[in-house]
């Protein structure tokens, strides 16, 4: 599987923003409020174009959510079929991937532990395995702890970090190490700050 092996720190920097989630990456952007590189230290950020916003807003939700290009560009078409505002759209389906439910509901610390943590078979949905990061979690699925992975202690460490009820479309049993999806999404609910409508503009040319 293709990996982007650029650095969290550096990318972080990049966007003035913790993309990541882990506590270091806000401390890496405090320390260092300027973009990465040798021009970086100026302490001036770029001005983009019109289309240079639409690409870094792109590459912002590709970064945030653990995806390459491919996957990404699928993920838009077939949020461009569903009914209803295709921005809206593409922020359901990216919130409602198997990865990105497991780490809302606390079982990892990040995203991106999430989706090896999936791949790696520790979750079940709805109480069969389930190793692929982009299945599509509807309504009422139930996604638990496989029995033999309870005793991990990455899993009881990232659980402290998250309410009982952590988005108003989740409930977790944190005893049952169990939660679900109990409604769609709505765009407000989802805590990434990602200005969907420059995604779409960059796709629709």
């Amino acid at each position: 599987m293709a990996r982007d092996f650029t650095p969290r720190g550096k990318i972080s920097r990049k966007y003035a923003e913790n993309l990541f989630g882990l506590p270091k990456y806000d401390k890496v952007v405090q320390r260092k409020p300027y973009e990465p590189g040798q021009h970086g230290s100026q302490g001036k950020r770029k001005r983009f174009s019109e289309y240079g916003l639409q690409l870094k807003e792109k590459q912002k939700a590709k970064y945030i959510y653990g995806l390459l290009e491919k996957q990404f560009k699928n993920t838009y078409e077939k949020a461009k079929k569903d009914k209803g505002i295709t921005g809206e759209n593409l922020m359901v389906r990216l919130e409602c991937r198997f990865d990105t439910m497991v780490y809302r509901l606390g079982f990892a610390p990040s995203q991106r532990a999430a989706r090896q943590m999936v791949s790696h078979r520790h979750f079940l949905l709805n109480g069969k395995p389930a190793n692929i990061p982009s299945l599509l979690v509807k309504v009422d699925d139930v996604i638990s702890v496989r029995e033999k992975s309870k005793k991990l202690e990455l899993i009881h460490e990232s659980l402290k970090r998250v309410s009982e009820n952590p988005r108003p479309y989740l409930k977790i049993d944190k005893a049952a190490m169990e939660g679900k999806l109990t409604e769609i999404p709505k765009r407000e609910d989802i805590p990434e700050k990602i200005n969907e409508q420059l995604i779409v503009e960059l796709y629709s040319k």
